[in-house]
């Protein structure tokens, strides 16, 4: 299966190929079609092709609880950050077997956490609702799962490492109304987002504040990236957008060619 390259930043400038640039795919394979981890790569200008996969995450879980309970073992069972971490690990490895190979390959799975129970996606405006009338004023615990392969291969610095880590923050949710509530439900987007918010989008007014790392509420920590990264010998700087040279950028307006600020 042929990797998607992603999408330019709608908002960013365009500019015309550099005639010395070379063509190259992207050595960052995303696991995800989630438009937030997307845009955190975007913005940090991290070059990424993005290959998502479909699993039965309810199956993956339960079968994992089975063989925790079945170990007998008191501290078999898994906790909130090793549910996230197992499922991203289950996206990279299914995205690396069915892609051409040759890449660094990042899975990732979030959930909320509150009163110790895990929140995945809604995907119903019932359940949308009444998750967001057990949310408000309350402080949960997102957690954000990371898992790296390194399917590059041996010339080309391949390690074949397989790794992970998962970025976990406390999330404060503001005092809403019920008429605040049904608006944002009926936007359509808590249905298919971790915990049934965003920090990006619509629900940004109603979180009242973020404990930790704010990547990791959308999906994907940098800082955790970079550390990953750095296990298998790749500072993330390797995977920043090749800058096209001074002279090749768009002056037609004859302004600077620093970039808009926002």
């Amino acid at each position: 299966m042929t990797p998607q390259t992603a999408a330019a930043d709608p908002g960013a400038a365009t500019a015309g190929p550099s005639p010395s640039a070379e063509e190259h795919d992207p050595l960052l394979l995303l696991a995800s079609a989630s438009a937030g981890r997307r845009a955190t790569l975007r913005a940090a200008r991290i070059e990424h092709s993005i290959l998502p996969v479909d699993l039965d995450e309810e199956a993956i879980l339960a079968a994992a609880h089975e063989r925790a309970a079945a170990s007998g073992e008191p501290d078999a069972a898994l906790s909130p950050a090793d549910q996230v971490l197992l499922l991203a690990r289950e996206k990279a490895l299914a995205a690396t077997s069915r892609s051409e190979g040759g890449y660094v390959v990042l899975g990732g799975d979030s959930m909320l956490e509150l009163d110790g129970e895990l929140i995945g996606k809604p995907h119903t405006v019932e359940r949308a609702t009444a998750r967001w009338r057990a949310m408000r004023d309350r402080t949960g615990v997102l957690h954000s799962g990371h898992w790296l392969v390194d399917d590059r291969d041996e010339e080309d610095g391949g390690t074949g490492a397989t790794l992970g880590a998962t970025a976990s923050c406390e999330v404060t949710f503001a005092q809403l109304s019920d008429e605040e509530i049904d608006a944002y439900v009926a936007t359509g987007e808590p249905l298919g987002v971790a915990g049934g918010f965003t920090l990006d989008g619509y629900a940004g007014p109603f979180i009242d504040g973020v404990n930790g790392d704010p990547h990791a509420v959308i999906g994907l920590s940098l800082p955790l990236l970079r550390g990953l990264l750095g296990e298998i010998g790749l500072g993330i700087h390797e995977l920043w957008e090749v800058a096209l040279p001074p002279e090749e950028h768009d002056d037609s307006t004859g302004g600077s060619s620093a970039p808009a600020s926002h």
